[in-house]
C-alpha cells in the first residue's frame, strides 16, 4: 500500500487496534501494549449510536485479545474482569454483541469448540472486518451504503 493509499484509507477508518512494544535497554524486558483507537467516523457514520455503550465496551474488551486475523479466545472470566462485571453478566453481554448486526452483518462471531473428549474448550471469537476494528495492517471491510 502506498503512502497516499494509506492516508486515504485512514480517512475511512472508524476504529483500529494497534500494538506498541517497548523494550527496556537496561533490563532487556519487553512489554507489548494494545490500543483501541476510535476515529470520528465511527460517530459520524452512526456506528456507535446504533451499537450502544454496552456493545461498544464489550467489543473493545474482546478486541483487546484478538490477533491479526481478528480471532481470540478470552474466557468468560477474562471478559468479565475486563468489563468490571460478574461472569454471568458478561455472558449476557457477549450474547447481545454476537446478536447485534451493523449494516445487516455481525460484528463478531463466536464458535464453541469441543475437545476430543466432548467438553467445551474456550470459545473462539472472531472480530469481523465490518466492525472496522483492525489489528496491525489488516484492512477493515468497507461500509457500503445503498
Amino acid at each position: 500500500m502506498t503512502e497516499e493509499q494509506r492516508q486515504q484509507s485512514q480517512h475511512n477508518e472508524l476504529i483500529s487496534v494497534e500494538s506498541q512494544t517497548e523494550r527496556s535497554l537496561t533490563s532487556g524486558k519487553s512489554e507489548t501494549r494494545i490500543f483501541v483507537k476510535m476515529y470520528v467516523g465511527a460517530v459520524r457514520s452512526g456506528l456507535l449510536a446504533d451499537m450502544g455503550a454496552e456493545n461498544w465496551q464489550t467489543l473493545c474488551v474482546i478486541a483487546s485479545f484478538m490477533d491479526e486475523q481478528g480471532e481470540c479466545y478470552p474466557t468468560q472470566a477474562q471478559i468479565a474482569k475486563g468489563l468490571g462485571i460478574k461472569r454471568e453478566s458478561a455472558t449476557r453481554r457477549v450474547k447481545k454483541l454476537a446478536d447485534y448486526r451493523w449494516e445487516g452483518r455481525p460484528i463478531i462471531t463466536r464458535v464453541k469448540e469441543r475437545s476430543e473428549n466432548g467438553t467445551f474448550e474456550n470459545t473462539r471469537y472472531t472480530v469481523m472486518p465490518i466492525s472496522q476494528l483492525r489489528m496491525f495492517d489488516a484492512e477493515p471491510e468497507d461500509i457500503v451504503r445503498d
